[in-house]
């Protein structure tokens, strides 16, 4: 069995980010990600990204992409003239930048517009079951959920549609669940110019339920309270609205 180890390719990271070459020392970056297994990390509230991640234009990333899709397709021994595969690696490509992953582009971030609170609403506004899929980073399969979005005015409210939209803009990059919850909190606060923000999150995670342990019951919840709704009364009425 250790020679099995041993002599199993390993990818290894060089110079720039987009270099590999593959070593037989077991003691190798891939060897230490099968070790941690699932372990589930999440480093920072940032999406972790690198400095030069928009030199690129949207079309060379897609024409990159498609690329090296095909690879992987031919790796898998995948006959790519088959009629329902030739045009696979371009789909799979503009599916990630111009869909799934778009909200990795800051310029696709929604524009938000305030509005007065001519009512004068004092109570919470919630808005509860915004559908979105995200994609788990650890091993880029769907991450299907619900967020229920609560917020007391400060003086200025948004549009209903604009809360949809921001749950969407986070939602599509590479995720953590837990970091998906606070993205939107925070941006909410930003957005409405008020500390006084809930967030719950309900998914279900491929990463769960398609691989690995295969639980196909099994949810995460997770959540983000700050202002008023840190009082337990507050944040009661918010979960009995949900």
């Amino acid at each position: 069995m250790q020679n099995l180890i041993a002599s199993k390719p390993q990818k290894l990271k060089i110079d720039k980010p987009d270099d590999y070459f593959f070593s037989t020392d077991h003691h190798m970056p891939s060897q230490r990600y099968e070790v941690e297994g699932d372990d589930h990390i999440m480093t920072s509230i940032d999406t972790p990204m690198r400095s030069d991640a928009f030199d690129k234009s949207d079309d060379q990333k897609i024409s990159e992409i498609e690329q090296h899709f095909a690879q992987i397709m031919d790796i898998l021994g995948l006959d790519r003239s088959d009629d329902s595969l030739k045009g696979t690696p371009y789909r799979v490509a503009k599916m990630y930048v111009k869909e799934i992953f778009s909200g990795l582009n800051p310029v696709n971030k929604p524009d938000i517009k305030l509005f007065d609170n001519k009512y004068k609403y004092n109570e919470m506004l919630v808005e509860k079951d915004i559908t979105f899929y995200s994609n788990c980073e650890y091993h880029f399969v769907p991450i299907i959920g619900k967020a229920h979005i609560a917020y007391i005015s400060g003086g200025k409210v948004i549009g209903l549609s604009k809360l949809n939209r921001i749950v969407q803009y986070y939602a599509k990059r590479p995720q953590v669940q837990e970091r998906l919850t606070i993205q939107i909190a925070e941006e909410i606060k930003k957005a409405v110019q008020t500390e006084d923000v809930a967030v719950v999150i309900e998914a279900t995670h491929l990463c769960v339920s398609s691989r690995g342990v295969q639980d196909i019951t099994s949810s995460t919840v997770t959540s983000s309270y700050s202002g008023k709704f840190m009082d337990e009364s507050k944040k009661s009425e918010f979960l009995k609205y949900i």
